[in-house]
């Protein structure tokens, strides 16, 4: 018995509502809503490829793209996502001239580019009629497709843009008129067609049509049951299953639902029947799922947000989330196990033939090692033909390629094709191995996403263009080879391999359309912030509600976060809280002596963020998993709050120790250290906040064990009471300090000077300066100024005094809070006599030993009383 058919297709109608649109409609109206889909698509294909710079043809430049990209999301939305529910299976006449007239606004920009461009600033009356309808429109669709809550906001931002001379003096500005707000807002690039529409338009859009590719594909299925087949006999095994599949899953999908839905249809009723009970089952799915938008390199788009917001590399923004993704699965995996351990939840099915304990180690070592030799000989295949094939090399690689691809497929077809579900009644483990080769060819596109990435260190939106590429190829190869292997007819299977890469890119854009109108309302609201300097109020409206505490603000910062979630996708919750928060955030802490890297804010709001969606009362993704288990919503987010608490721990730690976002790692030895110690840290807190550790423990023994991983996750916190982090310098050595550091080191000042308010600041600023290429013939001065130059800064010299002469617009340094024309007081450099901080992660062992032990003696005395 498989899950209950009517439940499945209850849910299916629930994440086609929350992420494609409600309307089900077949005719003209469903012919033009799957060709607009497609075209879409293939309009953002041709945008990220580099064909039309080859063939000089259909070049669109970034301003262009973005309206194209709104016309069409206005368009779709109106056609994908009916006024009121009653009309899911209809489309009314009005919302066509509505979708018609939505999608002309949105592209205005595109349509009319070059008249706009030679009258900037000037708008006509035209320019106003249509920006003024574009706006309203915009606000009717995201109340279809996003809720009313982000639509009230979007209001009340518009309406604060009119209002700002009749409001109190601290929120108060000039105002502006109607054809202000409309040139702003849809003849610019400072409103609605701003960042974040830039971002979905250059990245977003690809990533998560690759997303879906994958899951048409049945990859996702494949991780499915390469989960249940490693680790469903395991004492809790289906949730175990649940958190693995769920990040996994994670990787490339944007939507907490859909996650939930795809694997918990299966593992949530498999929890139930193994002892966890409704409410921990749909609470571990959700934790696991939700957790899915934190895991790279997606991250449920805010990865290619914080590339634009930040200023760094997408390869950076991943090494930087990749360790508190990891050891959020890790303690969400050990909890788990934790739970079953307190319910006596014993293995649901059979591991097959014992091992023992040097033979699992055994498996696994062997694993593990095949998979990194592997990953060895793919890399030096690679750079070995491209060092002796050069520019022919794409071509042999791509042969290469072709024929393992071929040769995985002749293996796959050996066996069975995977089932799509699981049986619940009566769960059958399948053998590893087999399960692990029958779709090993999935895991191409994978690696020509990671190798374009890491090695050719191409952008995220080519990488995911050529990954792409190979997923339209796989589908509509992968069926006809099998079956030709298996000597079936080819002909029906060819063209459900076409039928499915269509579907696939179809789905893609729809899955895009909220996401796309999220951005583009956001815009309006960070427009309606940049026009009326609101931004610029922020700072000593938190300094007054914080009182200059850095915990009070992040604590403010974390509930305004969960507060705007109740309401709004995690993305749009993500630009407000960047545009309004980050710099704040940074500025108060650097003047509070406290040097937080711009990317750890970025982080923080965005966990918390994503935390909304498990938060009752509104989270969807607990919504979805209630409606699987039978249970109570609300309880269910309860029990998956109280799951959660080890990620939203995270986002506080990486603010004061950093070196959880490996910002400051730059040793293996150090790495190890620090992947060992908050892997510990992470477990033991999880320990302590569930109160079983070996057994139940007591309120002491939980409150050693949050003391002890507190130890591991802010050693510095310890070590800062015995040393000082910094050491003063004079300002006569800045140029030598910068000469010395290593290639991305630190560069830490305490500057001092006047704010717009007129006060005198003090500020502890930092910024990381590039290694240069070539440094023959320069002196040691002259390194200095140029690592510095390239970071942004530049200084003048007074006799023994130093200044901030300029700081380049747009550089780390900008956003590192550093002050044009403000005195250097002192360069601060590493204090040479701290320890190491890793020190403090042995009084951390001694305690968690001495609980371990005490548990131990409990254990046995219990033992002998029974």
């Amino acid at each position: 018995m498989v899950a209950d058919a009517k439940k499945i297709a209850e849910l299916e109608k629930l994440v086609a509502e929350v992420d494609r649109g409600g309307r089900k409609v077949g005719g003209i109206t469903g012919g033009v809503l799957a060709i607009g889909a497609l075209l879409w698509s293939f309009f953002q294909l041709w945008f990220a490829s580099p064909i039309p710079f080859s063939v000089n043809l259909g070049i669109f430049n970034d301003t262009e793209a973005r309206a194209i990209h709104l016309g069409l999301a206005m368009f779709l939305g109106y056609l994908a996502y009916p006024m009121f529910k009653s009309q899911s299976n209809k489309m009314p006449i009005y919302d066509w001239v509505l979708a018609v007239i939505a999608g002309f606004c949105g592209a205005y920009l595109f349509l009319f580019y070059q008249e706009l461009s030679l009258r900037p600033g000037i708008p006509t009356t035209l320019d106003v009629v249509t920006g003024s309808i574009g706006i309203v429109l915009l606000l009717e669709i995201t109340r279809r497709s996003l809720g009313l809550p982000m639509t009230i906001l979007g209001i009340v931002f518009l309406a604060y843009v009119f209002l700002g001379p009749y409001l109190p003096e601290v929120v108060s500005h000039r105002g502006a008129s109607l054809e202000r707000l409309v040139s702003h807002m849809w003849l610019t690039t400072e409103g609605t067609y701003g960042v974040a529409l830039g971002v979905s338009v250059s990245y977003i859009f690809i990533f998560v049509l690759l997303g879906s590719l994958l899951d048409r594909c049945g990859a996702g299925n494949y991780m499915m049951q390469v989960s249940f087949a490693m680790l469903g006999h395991l004492r809790g095994g289906p949730a175990k299953v649940a958190v693995v599949s769920s990040g996994v899953n994670g990787l490339v999908s944007a939507s907490s639902v859909a996650n939930v839905v795809t694997g918990g249809i299966f593992t949530i009723p498999l929890m139930k029947k193994s002892g966890y009970g409704g409410i921990r089952a749909g609470a571990i799915e959700t934790a696991s799922s939700v957790n899915g938008q934190i895991m790279p390199p997606v991250m449920g788009a805010a990865a290619f947000l914080m590339i634009e917001y930040v200023g760094i590399p997408y390869t950076e923004i991943i090494r930087h989330a990749i360790l508190p993704a990891a050891i959020s699965y890790i303690a969400l995996f050990y909890i788990v196990h934790l739970e079953a351990l307190k319910l006596g939840i014993e293995p649901m099915m059979s591991a097959g033939q014992p091992k023992t304990a040097i033979q699992k180690l055994a498996g696994w070592g062997m694993g593990i090692s095949g998979t990194l030799l592997v990953m060895a000989g793919f890399y030096y295949i690679g750079t070995g033909v491209q060092a002796v094939a050069g520019e022919s090399a794409i071509w042999i690689l791509l042969a290469l390629l072709l024929v393992l691809y071929v040769f995985l497929l002749k293996v796959s077809a050996k066996y069975p094709d995977l089932p799509t579900d699981i049986n619940i009644t009566n769960p059958i483990k399948p053998e590893i191995w087999p399960t692990v080769r029958s779709g090993l060819y999935f895991l191409i596109p994978i690696g020509i996403l990671v190798w374009c990435l890491s090695v050719e260190m191409l952008s995220a939106g080519l990488s995911a263009f050529y990954s792409v590429l190979a997923l339209l190829f796989l589908l509509i190869t992968q069926r006809p080879l099998i079956a030709f292997f298996r000597g079936q007819t080819v002909a029906p299977e060819a063209k459900r391999g076409f039928t499915e890469a269509i579907q696939g890119l179809e789905e893609g854009a729809r899955n895009m359309i909220g996401i796309a109108i999220a951005c583009g309302t956001a815009g309006l609201i960070v427009g309606a912030i940049t026009l009326t300097g609101l931004g610029l109020r922020m700072t000593a409206f938190v300094e007054l509600v914080s009182m200059g505490n850095v915990l009070v603000m992040l604590f403010f910062t974390a509930a305004v976060c969960l507060i705007l979630g109740l309401g709004m996708p995690t993305t749009a919750n993500y630009i407000l809280m960047a545009t309004l928060m980050a710099p704040v955030v940074v500025e108060l802490g650097a003047q509070s002596g406290l040097i937080i890297p711009l990317i750890a804010v970025h982080f923080f709001v965005f966990y918390f963020g994503i935390m909304a969606d498990i938060t009752p009362p509104v989270g969807l993704a607990t919504f979805a998993a209630a409606a699987i288990s039978g249970e109570d919503p609300i309880k269910t987010g309860l029990q998956g709050v109280t799951y959660a608490l080890r990620t939203a721990v995270l986002p506080f730690i990486f603010v004061f120790n950093p070196m959880l976002l490996l910002i400051g790692v730059d040793t293996w030895p150090h790495l190890i250290a620090v992947v060992v110690g908050v892997t510990i840290a992470s477990m033991v807190f999880a320990a302590a906040t569930l109160r079983w550790f070996r057994t139940k423990c007591t309120w002491l023994e939980a409150l050693i064990l949050l003391i002890a991983s507190f130890m591991f996750f802010r050693p510095d916190w310890y070590m800062n009471r015995m040393y000082d982090e910094y050491v003063p310098r004079p300002v006569t050595e800045l140029y030598s300090v910068a000469a010395k550091l290593p290639e991305g080191g630190r560069f830490v000042a305490e500057i001092q000077g006047m704010n717009l308010e007129g006060d005198e600041l003090t500020k502890l600023v930092a910024v990381n300066v590039p290694a240069l290429e070539k440094t023959e013939g320069m002196s040691e001065e002259q390194i200095g100024r140029e690592r510095l130059r390239q970071a942004g800064l530049t200084f003048m010299g007074f006799g023994g005094t130093m200044q901030v002469a300029n700081v380049r617009f747009g550089t780390q340094a900008a956003r590192a809070s550093w002050e044009q024309g403000w005195d250097v007081v002192d360069v601060m450099v590493p204090n040479p006599d701290r320890p190491t901080e890793t020190l403090i992660f042995i009084p951390g062992l001694l305690l968690i030993a001495g609980v371990w032990m005490v548990q131990g003696r409990r254990m046995r005395r219990q033992e002998k009383l029974a």
